[in-house]
């Protein structure tokens, strides 16, 4: 692990120079290892940061691993990873080279769990996601989803959707968006601006093995939700968040525990 700099001068604090992983750590093992490596390797290319020579697969398993033990919390843990340009330069850096920051904390639930309890969202207007490749990095550039998440607080809600330019719902606040309607599942593509979800990835391959749906990654309008016979958040902490209200309209959630046995009987055999 290594020390964050002074945030006077950290590029990180200064400019948002950075990218994150949250990783779900059970039973000493970091869940979806290589699909958390490659997403943080690609994000750092994509942004110019120097990859280390050291820093493998391997390598980010271990120091994360490491922390988790240091902190006896390897049975069920979450972690975050911080990946930041060094010190230097205004908006150009001096150099490309990086630093990184790890952050743990324990987790009371080893598998994932559906709560049933009520969960209302709305649609965040004030801001817009951008169809662009920059929108699918998990950065530290994270403004929209503060000023959203204070939105829905200061109005009831749990949680808020997000738009991009073309008024289609992108993702919610902390996570990936997927709606059932007549037995089709969709969740927006990557090309409209969502996160590039870790979850998300998983979620699509489960749900491409079930025969009773379609999986499919098309464009969601905010008039579909009002048809949807479910419509579900989910991150790599959670797991799955079924959505019971949106404004009149109240939702099922028989697929949200359909595909939550199914992920919990995936990460058993970890």
């Amino acid at each position: 692990m290594q020390n964050i700099s002074s945030l006077s001068t950290n590029r990180a604090f200064l400019y948002g120079d950075a990218v994150f992983e949250t990783v779900k750590i059970l039973n000493s093992k970091v869940l979806f290892l290589e699909d958390h490596y490659f997403r943080l390797m690609s994000s750092m290319r994509i942004l110019r940061m120097e990859i280390p020579m050291n820093f493998t697969m391997e390598y980010f398993e271990n120091v994360i691993l490491s922390e988790v033990k240091l902190n006896n919390i390897d049975s069920s843990a979450r972690a975050r990873i911080t990946v930041y340009r060094k010190d230097g330069g205004y908006y150009l850096p001096q150099d490309n080279n990086v630093a990184f920051e790890i952050l743990v904390s324990k987790l009371e639930k080893s598998f994932y769990e559906i709560e049933n309890s009520d969960y209302e969202v709305d649609i965040y207007k004030d801001f817009y996601v951008s169809k662009q490749l920059i929108s699918t990095l998990k950065s530290t550039n994270k403004i929209i989803n503060i000023v959203g998440s204070i939105y829905a607080k200061e109005n009831g809600y749990d949680n808020c959707l997000l738009l991009n330019e073309d008024k289609n719902i992108v993702e919610a606040l902390n996570g990936n968006i997927f709606m059932l309607k007549d037995g089709i599942l969709s969740t927006p593509p990557i090309s409209d601006g969502c996160l590039n979800g870790i979850m998300r990835k998983q979620i699509l391959s489960i749900a491409k093995k079930i025969d009773t749906i379609e999986m499919v990654e098309n464009s969601i309008s905010p008039f579909d939700l009002q048809k949807a016979d479910e419509l579900f958040i989910t991150n790599v902490i959670k797991g799955i968040q079924p959505i019971t209200k949106y404004r009149k309209k109240e939702y099922l959630n028989n697929m949200s525990n359909l595909l939550l046995n199914k992920l919990n009987e995936q990460i058993k055999n970890f």
